[in-house]
């Protein structure tokens, strides 16, 4: 679906048949994988019944995540990256299988969950990193941004479809048999793997070490509009980023408990999905620092929004006189709903902008690197938003954070795009890191 259309183009699966079994290997274990992160939670708080503990399995994950990553991308731009990516999902098919073989015999314990799930992360933190790294040797320049917003509907897919499918297969068959389906889904990513042809990097390598990492460093310094679209992400996670108000505010602020909750949280993938969807004109976009500059202000602008919706149930308006305890105000709730759709959809065509200028404007041999160090401002600024929106509604308001994050978001990227104006000059045809 090319040309003018509005909706999703598919070439990148019909010109590619190895893109096609990689992108649909991934979307089935990605789906899996997130069957296991939720299961994993639901069992620790089965073993504990502390919220501190579940916790504390994305605190535990996040350095070895991070390592992982950065060294996943200098293996990537080493040696043969068909070759990683399949060791390192051979590591996480394995500790998959191992929380299955622990669940089926009863021998789970809080250690075994905490162990085996910080490995998974790790491995698929090598996975992400070769991955991403492997794309543009399977497609032409022009399809990236379609590729992208592919990955944008194996993304929405997980968020939409995962928590709540590992929620009704732990309540009705079991943490054994949810594990087990991970592990049956996982083998579509091996197929999609296997078949790839070997693909090692183009140009000069650098064996993995410090001084690969030097080079990967020395490279982003020389790279003025990739490390702008780091910090911009960094800016638009660390203070646009409310999920983890979402309890709090389904339980004492909108009412409607767990189910405003799931609704908030479903709201965001769906408008991911959504703008997937219809990322036809995305596609065709030259100027893609403008456009990643626009995306993130939308975002903000709509994290705003949904602050001043929080705002107006703080105050009390639009509430019915007389609500249950959990009935929630559902005017407010789809209000917040609709902000956070189209945060989810901005944030979207940004990373689809994003994605395509990594690839297409990074040298090959220096791919794996730069995407190892994009997992750790991945993996990184959602925590450090989470910490910010935490704290900060503690001591003040739950309104506040994302109306107040909001408005810095808007402030930061007018600032630092206007000190780096060749980022919005970025043509698409002629890309420059």
């Amino acid at each position: 679906m090319s040309g003018g259309s509005a909706l999703i183009d598919l070439r990148p699966l019909t010109t590619s048949p190895a893109f096609a079994r990689l992108w649909i290997g991934s979307t089935l274990s990605g789906l899996g994988g997130q069957l296991t992160i939720v299961a994993v939670m639901l069992h620790v708080f089965e073993l504990t019944q502390s919220t501190l503990a579940v916790s504390m399995i994305a605190v535990a994950g996040l350095l070895p995540m991070v390592a992982a990553g950065l060294y996943g991308g200098m293996l990537a731009d080493a040696f043969d990256r068909r070759t990683v990516a399949l060791l390192a999902a051979a590591v996480t098919f394995i500790s998959t299988a191992l929380l299955a073989v622990l669940a089926w015999t009863g021998l789970e314990t809080v250690a075994w969950l905490f162990v085996l799930s910080v490995v998974n992360s790790a491995a698929n933190s090598i996975v992400m990193a070769t991955r991403s790294a492997i794309t543009p040797r399977l497609l032409p320049r022009d399809l990236l941004p379609a590729a992208a917003a592919l990955q944008g509907v194996t993304v929405g897919i997980m968020v939409m479809a995962g928590p709540a499918l590992a929620g009704v297969l732990v309540a009705v068959a079991g943490y054994a048999w949810t594990y087990s389906l991970d592990v049956l889904l996982m083998t579509s990513l091996f197929l999609g793997l296997w078949s790839l042809p070997r693909l090692r990097p183009e140009g000069q390598t650098v064996r993995p070490g410090l001084e690969s990492l030097r080079d990967g460093a020395r490279f982003l310094r020389r790279a003025p509009n990739i490390r702008l679209q780091y910090l911009l992400d960094i800016v638009a996670m660390t203070f646009g980023q409310p999920v983890a108000l979402f309890p709090a505010i389904g339980a004492v602020l909108l009412g409607g408990g767990a189910i405003t909750t799931g609704v908030l949280t479903a709201a965001v993938a769906a408008g991911a999905f959504l703008s997937s969807l219809f990322s036809g004109p995305v596609g065709r976009v030259r100027r893609q620092g403008l456009g990643i500059e626009r995306a993130i202000q939308v975002y903000g602008l709509s994290i705003a929004v949904f602050g001043l919706v929080l705002l107006a149930a703080t105050l009390g308006w639009m509430r019915p006189a007389d609500t249950g305890e959990d009935s929630g105000a559902i005017t407010l709730i789809v209000l917040a709903a609709i902000a956070l759709a189209v945060s989810g959809a901005a944030d979207n065509v940004s990373a689809i902008y994003r994605s395509t200028m990594m690839q297409a404007a990074v040298p090959d041999a220096m791919r794996g690197r730069l995407q190892g160090i994009f997992i750790v401002v991945v993996a990184g600024g959602p925590r450090v938003g989470a910490l910010y929106a935490g704290t900060l509604a503690t001591v003040t308001a739950l309104w506040v954070p994302p109306l107040f994050g909001g408005i810095l978001i808007l402030a930061l990227v007018g600032v630092l795009v206007r000190f780096s104006p060749r980022f919005r000059d970025y043509d698409a045809l002629n890309p420059r890191p």
